[in-house]
């Protein structure tokens, strides 16, 4: 009865009288306590329209309420209760599996009490305190229970592990006419006035889509990265926002295939690619290294493992980091990092540099410092002036041909 004290205060007018015509009155108003628990049998429907008509006596009282007070935010907060209690009659909770299967989705029973979240499929609020709600732990797809046998869509993850590759085209528009104006997804019907439903084009896919399935959201567009270095967001639908979300941080971008001339006009990719050619160069002095084992140094790059494996692969996350100048300092850090480890930390990793055999003079050389030259053949090291001043061939190559020569008179007299 606490909501109906409240209420009789603030309209003392719908309150006079006997206490029998008071307790009349507020059973008409639907505020009694009885209605916070669950209705039984055919009392379902009854009790409805006495919330619904309590709830609409309610928002006059908010009106009229003195704007700020006390008592008008204590009937605000009744007034949400009786929202609560309207909808949980309209949908009552049911016991619903923790795991469901559903066109490749796999969906999980959420038990967050969020009201923030929005259903994927019908588009409105689910309201955790009384919906049972699920979210796809591939694709991160939400909806109410009451929604998922209405889901068309598969699971976006299916596509993502049997075919990681992005539309490199800028987009590829076909045309409302080749779609038969109606959605790509759904095949709800759609027109460019808006009638029946507005027509939304991606710009990943060049499809038009309805209102449902095309929410306005935004997200980096691969073709404009690859081939005008443009990141500004594009609008996408929702089935291609969840796919670019999936894939960012794959590494399936070959860049020197794709748009090799890139390189020719964001230094910025230089750069990176020297930094990624030289932590390969390293790589086999931490893999053979104990002291660098046990620091787990390579691990220092777990986050981008493809940089340790090749220097021609990126994902849009590393391109987008590129642009923002972030992997640019990071990748700095970790490179002197790597070389201050070789060059001054371990003994074992200094006595596998090279002298120039050319000049004989100067300090230990590795192949990733910025002044040598790597022999293509033979992988030793030189000063970049002496191998390049010097018109023979690798003194190393010569000894092994030499020594092979040797080995084939000594194997005839055998």
């Amino acid at each position: 009865m606490f909501f109906c004290e409240a209420y009789a205060e603030a309209r003392p007018e719908l309150f006079s009288g006997t206490r029998t015509h008071s307790s009349d009155r507020t059973m008409d108003l639907g505020l009694a306590e009885d209605h916070f628990s669950r209705p039984m049998g055919s009392f379902v429907a009854f009790d409805i329209e006495k919330l619904k008509m309590a709830i609409e006596e309610c928002k006059k009282l908010i009106l009229e309420l003195p704007e700020h007070s006390e008592r008008q935010k204590d009937t605000v907060v009744k007034l949400i209760h009786l929202r609560l209690k309207l909808q949980e009659l309209k949908d009552p909770e049911e016991d619903e599996p923790n795991l469901r299967v559903l066109l490749e989705h796999r969906f999980s029973k959420e038990k967050s009490k969020s009201v923030k979240q929005t259903c994927d499929k019908c588009g409105t609020i689910i309201w955790g305190l009384i919906q049972t709600w699920y979210t796809c732990t591939g694709c991160y797809y939400r909806c109410h229970s009451k929604c998922m046998n209405l889901i068309t869509k598969p699971c976006v993850r299916v596509k993502v592990s049997h075919q990681s590759e992005y539309e490199l085209s800028i987009c590829p528009e076909i045309g409302l006419d080749r779609q038969d104006y109606r959605c790509a997804e759904c095949r709800t019907p759609i027109s460019l006035r808006g009638v029946p439903t507005e027509a939304r084009q991606c710009d990943y896919t060049g499809q038009y889509y309805c209102s449902t399935c095309h929410w306005n959201d935004s997200a980096v567009v691969p073709a404009r990265v690859i081939h005008n270095w443009e990141f500004d967001p594009r609008k996408v639908c929702r089935s291609s926002m969840r796919y670019l979300a999936l894939m960012i941080s794959r590494p399936v971008l070959r860049l020197k295939e794709i748009n090799p001339l890139l390189f020719n006009f964001v230094e910025e990719l230089v750069e990176i690619r020297k930094l990624r050619q030289d932590i390969l160069l390293m790589k086999p002095y931490f893999i053979t290294c104990k002291e660098a084992m046990e620091a787990r140094l390579l691990l220092q790059l777990q986050d981008r493992q493809h940089f340790v494996e090749n220097d021609d692969m990126y994902s849009l996350q590393d391109l987008i980091d590129i642009s923002s100048g972030r992997l640019s300092c990071s990748l700095t850090e970790i490179h002197t990092t790597f070389a201050k480890h070789i060059k001054l930390d371990c003994e074992r990793c200094q006595a596998k540099g090279f002298v120039c055999e050319l000049c004989k003079e100067g300090d230990i050389l590795f192949p990733f410092d910025s002044h040598t030259s790597v022999c293509y053949d033979c992988s030793a090291v030189f000063h970049r002036d002496c191998y390049y001043d010097n018109s023979t061939t690798c003194p190393r190559c010569a000894r092994m041909t030499d020594r092979k020569q040797d080995e084939v008179p000594d194997l005839k007299d055998a």
